[in-house]
């Protein structure tokens, strides 16, 4: 069936105003002037977007998709999640990924729950690896894993953290070094994302590669470096140096983390080169001074749609501005402009419908509408 979308305003996530879309195959096939279209044709079915902001899916590129924890007991972990968590937040796109705990959460469990994400709606990756070091796989190494298996564009590992394998500068490399090779003979991303700790250790490996190394920057996608001041500093640098650094949404220092991006852009951060994830359902453990976990909890994607509001509303970002980070720049990340993250003739139709409080009105996910005045219309099978 094909689709009409009229009367939109269309972010692109540049403004290109009033248009209407056509969508066709769980694709866009047509941008066209407002009323451009004739609306007549027998199968064709029509939604008037009433002149609200329509912008595209969005793209959550840390997502523990089979939950995560651990980090007090096994009645500490958190549950896996559900096609509405990301549906109703407006996401369409996704990576899965381990956390902590790389035994009771496999990467067997974790490939079977992207697939399942995907064949219920939305579209869902993953990255083999964990905080463990060598990297858990499927194939047998990391490299075999990009290649062989589809759905994975890229491994993971943790820096700079207690609970981190505490890798040495050679193993990064080498690390990095299967991902960017796998990448390239699995045509993915290629992406190592690096969860980054408290540490003082900090991104010091990451410029040390910089200086000495052949591995490309965009390799490495540092993550969680809104957590504190001297990390969000570093990022800032290593931005600056060719880098790219993913801010998590919803962290809890004065002005969040929308305060922390925008910190980043007055310090000379280049727009294109941050992106916004949300660490839903991975655990969110505070632990005191000897190490012990006095608290945990965790979050949902809806900490993206709620940070792009805070960049908007409190912080005075345009709002084509703020998009980039959980549309245009994820795409690039994952190697799939012009494909996702887009609204353009050709691209998918994930498309979120935003009203005039940038509220989540509805949500298409190729082509297919998964919610409608913010209420889910396709649940998973189990929900």
């Amino acid at each position: 069936m094909l689709t009409l979308i009229k009367n939109a305003d269309v972010y692109a996530p540049e403004h290109l105003g009033l248009k209407d879309l056509l969508l066709e195959g769980g694709k866009i096939a047509l941008i066209a002037p407002r009323g451009a279209v004739p609306e007549s044709f027998p199968t064709l079915r029509v939604f008037d977007a009433q002149a609200q902001v329509l912008a595209p899916g969005f793209i959550d590129l840390h997502v523990h998709v089979t939950g995560g924890g651990g980090e007090d007991g096994f009645s500490s972990r958190s549950p896996e999640s559900r096609l509405t968590d990301f549906s109703t937040a407006g996401v369409t796109t996704l990576v899965g990924l381990l956390g902590t705990d790389g035994v009771a959460r496999s990467l067997e469990a974790l490939y079977a729950k992207v697939c399942a994400l995907t064949e219920e709606g939305v579209d869902c990756r993953m990255l083999t690896g964990a905080y463990d070091y060598p990297s858990p796989t499927l194939c047998g190494s990391v490299e075999r894993d990009l290649v062989l298996i589809d759905r994975v564009i890229g491994a993971k590992i943790a820096l700079s953290d207690h609970r981190s394998s505490e890798i040495t500068y050679e193993e990064l490399l080498r690390l990095a070094t299967a991902v960017r090779r796998g990448g390239m003979l699995g045509g993915k991303a290629g992406l190592l994302t690096l969860h980054m700790g408290d540490g003082r250790e900090g991104l010091s490996k990451l410029f040390r590669a910089a200086k000495e190394s052949e591995v490309p920057l965009n390799t490495f996608l540092p993550t969680h470096v809104s957590r504190n001041g001297n990390l969000l500093e570093e990022a800032v640098r290593w931005i600056k140096a060719g880098g790219q650094a993913d801010f998590t949404a919803g962290e809890p220092a004065p002005g969040g983390t929308a305060r922390q991006m925008v910190q980043a852009l007055s310090e000379g951060a280049d727009v294109c080169r941050i992106t916004l994830s949300s660490d839903a359902f991975g655990s969110q453990p505070r632990f005191d001074a000897q190490g012990n976990c006095i608290g945990l909890t965790y979050g949902t994607s809806h900490v993206l749609h709620g940070e792009l509001v805070n960049l908007v509303r409190s912080e005075g970002v345009p709002l084509e501005t703020a998009l980039c980070f959980i549309t245009a720049n994820p795409a690039r990340v994952m190697h799939l402009s012009g494909k996702k993250g887009c609204i353009a003739e050709g691209a998918d139709a994930d498309l979120v419908l935003l009203g005039p409080d940038l509220g989540i009105q509805a949500v298409f996910a190729r082509g297919r509408q998964l919610v409608q005045d913010g209420q889910a219309l396709v649940k998973g099978r189990f929900e």
